[in-house]
């Protein structure tokens, strides 16, 4: 339980698009059910908010776990959105620091960061925010022991096998690399969130400073 009127369920399960896929499905099957006013999926989890507190909470619990191993999974076919990256200095403060991290070069960073197509698994964190699947594993880094108390919007972020974009100013404690120009989410814009889960993206570097 999350509070009295929501419930999160996850599961051990890689890191993978058809794993995340499978929590999509279940995401759909769930909104559907008595009682349940919204089924919200994140990284490798399912938050359903409920209209009251519920009464058998085993029965629940046994209903998502048996909904995980039909093993159902929701494709989508997005849209794919191309996004300009500044990598380094002030845009991407830690990009030299991945760069020792990981053993490769800065310009090797950079090739392998932007090479791939990146799927929205999630929006949340804030809202708008992207986390990304897709990410080369040979940029694994970890969480930053010290995080920056405010990046501003766009900035694009490693950790561990996760790479995301900012939709607004605030603390992270990831590795930024990064920063597009760009409205993830605008309050006045409809709908609001740029991006959702399924939507695909391509970094395209278009400027690298020290």
């Amino acid at each position: 339980m999350i509070g009295s009127r929501a419930v999160l369920f996850q599961a051990e399960c890689p890191f993978d698009l058809e794993n995340q896929q499978r929590f999509w499905a279940m995401a759909d099957a769930a909104a559907a059910w008595h009682g349940v006013r919204e089924a919200v999926p994140a990284m490798t989890s399912l938050t359903l908010l409920l209209d009251s507190v519920p009464d058998d909470l085993d029965r629940l619990a046994g209903r998502l776990t048996e909904l995980w191993q039909t093993g159902l999974r929701k494709t989508v076919e997005g849209r794919l959105l191309e996004i300009d990256i500044r990598y380094g200095g002030k845009a991407g403060p830690h990009l030299a620091d991945v760069a020792e991290m990981t053993g490769f070069s800065i310009d090797e960073v950079i090739r392998l960061q932007s090479a791939p197509e990146y799927t929205v698994y999630a929006v949340g964190s804030h809202a708008g925010y992207c986390y990304l699947g897709g990410l080369d594993p040979r940029l694994e880094t970890p969480r930053r022991k010290v995080p920056l108390t405010r990046l501003p919007g766009g900035s694009l972020s490693l950790a561990g096998l996760q790479a995301g974009v900012s939709a607004s100013a605030g603390p992270s404690g990831w590795n930024t690399i990064g920063r597009a120009d760009v409205r993830f989410f605008d309050p006045f814009r409809t709908p609001a969130s740029l991006l959702k889960p399924g939507d695909r993206i391509r970094f395209r570097p278009v400027e690298v400073a020290a």
